[in-house]
């Protein structure tokens, strides 16, 4: 018999050689039915994994990421095999599971049309009906290259080919169809109770531009019919709210052939970032910020000193200037670093806080680009905080409440991944741990639970994640905070301590917004293109009944507008019908009519987008309403 130590602490006996699914059973029916995968020692396995030791065993659900993982990953074998039966000319590619799904990626000379993605789904629901055993074995390299050559899969062999000499080359077969995979997967098709194929994109093979494009089909499933429909309903009130459509619409920023990549903001979309850059400059002045601003194209030789050539290159623009190298920033912070060299500070300067709205240029894939969320420039609310030592937590802690102060205005509620060491570094491990524990102790202070996100750091240290929650579940990484004992060292930064001697500051990069571009695509989707009154880019429109109200429909525009509110007035001979649709479909906070009645009391007939028919408010109530919504801020 062996022991299995379960995660609320109670220990199990099992005979040896005991599956997973078997002890799960014991457990409870119930988990059995529900199980996706178990983790042994810290190591997740299909069901059909044998226990024959003692061990730690965790049942894991759809529910729990790896299971979710597992669950998808075996969905994407379904549709390859889909593929393979109906295309079998068809040749594999790779195929993950990935956040809310799965895609797979294949070569085939015809492209995919929606009429083949229905044929699809619906022969991945009749293998799913045939409840395949997903069965694992492996081969020695020799074997396994002869065996995909004999299939003539030419991008696995590359695969195998590539995988490091020790490396367990595994398979998974179900049915007719094997495929190359280090698993796990569920035990079979059979689990995978509700499939949805959603699109089909280009990729290229591997992600370089080098290789073939491939086609690539995105899919989702869950264990249950009825969390297939609610997620759909999702995607679809997603694409009502797509902040592509609603900036259209609002006229708020447009992105041209001529620059793929690089927005433009239009009068409407300036009014919103503006805006926001106001509130965050008096919300940084008001926690003692400075503000500075660096030049976009520096020397090549300062990304050589940051680091930022040897990590992050690929990533970069580059110039020649009077037969010199240099490169368009991607990051503000070798920028700061320079700023900070031009004095030598004491002890007693420190903590010092720099802020920068810093505009950046990154070399992103076409494929990749997306609105404004995946952009080749944007602006970064960054900030670079000095300190000593001891100011670490204090520092952290202070940066942590002043995100939560600026997501609760927006009303969004978030949560935390701490990312520790990358493979791809540099750095002594004991820099990493101090750094890595002083974010985990500021957390732990604040009392706010976080996930850890192993190795997903900065080359140069590790990082506190915020991921926002929108109106409608979705989640987006905005804010993060970076603890570096790195960049100060290798710009040779200094202060004189209290010893009289020179000493390395310790480096806070930090960013709220995360970029103003994407958080302008985020707020617009959140917000589903009706904005907070202050961020919106008209805050009233008035409309006229007919012509003859023109004179004194300015007249209360010219009102408002004295009281600092942005209005406009049309005063166009069009329906009055006409006209609010018109103001409603642009998405204006409030509309207010004026007709004969209006004219007569000198009052307003207003209508509020959130709050409907608010019926007749004089001229200076109205004002002073709309001033007190602007002053709170108000969602």
């Amino acid at each position: 018999m062996i022991k299995a130590t379960l995660k609320d602490g109670s220990v199990k006996e099992f005979a040896e050689g005991t599956t997973i699914l078997e002890a799960a059973k014991t457990i409870h029916h119930g988990l059995a039915k529900e199980a996706a995968v178990g983790k042994v020692n810290g190591k997740v396995h299909g069901l059909n994994y044998r226990l024959t030791e003692d061990c730690d065993l965790e049942i894991l659900k759809f529910e729990d990421e790896e299971g979710n993982h597992t669950f998808r990953h075996t969905s994407s074998h379904i549709l390859a095999q889909a593929v393979k039966r109906l295309f079998p000319e068809a040749k594999l590619g790779i195929g993950p599971a990935i956040d809310n799904g799965f895609y797979y990626d294949f070569d085939l000379e015809r492209r995919f049309t929606e009429e083949d993605l229905a044929a699809l789904e619906k022969e991945m629901v009749k293998i799913v009906q045939e409840d395949h055993p997903l069965e694992r074995f492996e081969l020695p390299r020799d074997e396994a290259i002869r065996y995909m050559e004999e299939q003539q899969e030419p991008y696995k062999v590359e695969l195998i080919r590539d995988l490091p000499e020790d490396a367990v080359i595994s398979f998974y077969k179900e049915g007719d169809f094997t495929d190359l995979c280090a698993g796990p997967h569920m035990s079979s098709t059979g689990a995978i109770k509700a499939i949805k194929l959603l699109s089909v994109a280009g990729a290229y093979w591997r992600g370089s531009e080098k290789n073939k494009m491939l086609q690539r089909i995105y899919g989702t499933s869950f264990p249950k019919q009825k969390q297939l429909d609610e997620y759909i309903e999702r995607l679809e009130e997603a694409k009502k709210r797509d902040h592509r459509k609603i900036g259209k619409e609002m006229d708020l920023f447009a992105i041209y052939e001529e620059g793929p990549g690089f927005p433009f903001f239009m009068p409407n979309g300036m009014v919103i970032r503006n805006e926001l850059e106001a509130f965050w400059r008096q919300a940084h002045r008001e926690r003692g910020y400075q503000e500075i601003r660096t030049p976009l194209i520096l020397n090549e030789s300062l990304w050589h000193t940051s680091g930022h050539w040897d990590h992050y290159k690929d990533n970069m623009y580059f110039t020649k200037i009077d037969d010199s190298d240099y490169a368009v920033k991607p990051m503000n912070c070798p920028g700061a670093m320079l700023a900070y060299k031009r004095k030598m500070y004491s002890y007693r300067d420190f903590p010092m806080r720099i802020a920068e709205m810093g505009q950046v240029h990154r070399h992103e894939l076409s494929g990749a680009l997306h609105g404004l969320m995946r952009v080749r420039t944007f602006t970064q609310d960054d900030a670079h905080i000095f300190m000593l030592p001891e100011q670490i937590k204090s520092e952290i802690v202070g940066v942590i409440d002043f995100i939560d102060y600026v997501y609760t205005i927006f009303g969004f509620k978030y949560h935390i991944e701490l990312s520790t060491r990358p493979e791809d570094s540099m750095g002594s491990q004991e820099e990493w741990d101090m750094a890595t524990n002083a974010l985990k102790e500021a957390l732990t202070e604040k009392g706010i639970p976080f996930v850890v996100n192993e190795g997903d750091g900065a080359f140069y240290g590790p990082k506190i994640d915020f991921h926002l929650e929108d109106s409608i579940g979705r989640t987006w990484q905005c804010g993060t905070i970076q603890l570096d004992f790195q960049m100060p060292q290798r710009f040779d930064l200094t202060y004189i301590g209290s010893d009289g001697e020179k000493h390395v500051p310790i480096m806070i990069h930090r960013v709220i917004f995360g970029s103003i571009e994407r958080f302008i695509g985020i707020l617009t989707e959140h917000f589903a293109g009706k904005f907070p009154l202050w961020l919106a880019p008209v805050q009233v429109k008035l409309l006229t009944v007919t012509e003859k109200f023109a004179d004194f429909a300015q007249e209360v525009g010219k009102k408002l507008s004295e009281e600092g509110l942005r209005v406009e007035v049309d005063i166009r001979n069009e329906k009055i019908g006409y006209k609010i649709r018109e103001a409603r479909n642009e998405r204006v906070p409030y509309i207010g009519v004026i007709g004969e009645k209006e004219m007569n009391s000198g009052d307003l007939s207003v209508r509020s987008s959130k709050a409907g028919e608010l019926g007749s408010i004089k001229i200076e109530d109205f004002a002073e309403k709309l001033k007190q919504e602007i002053r709170k801020k108000a969602y």
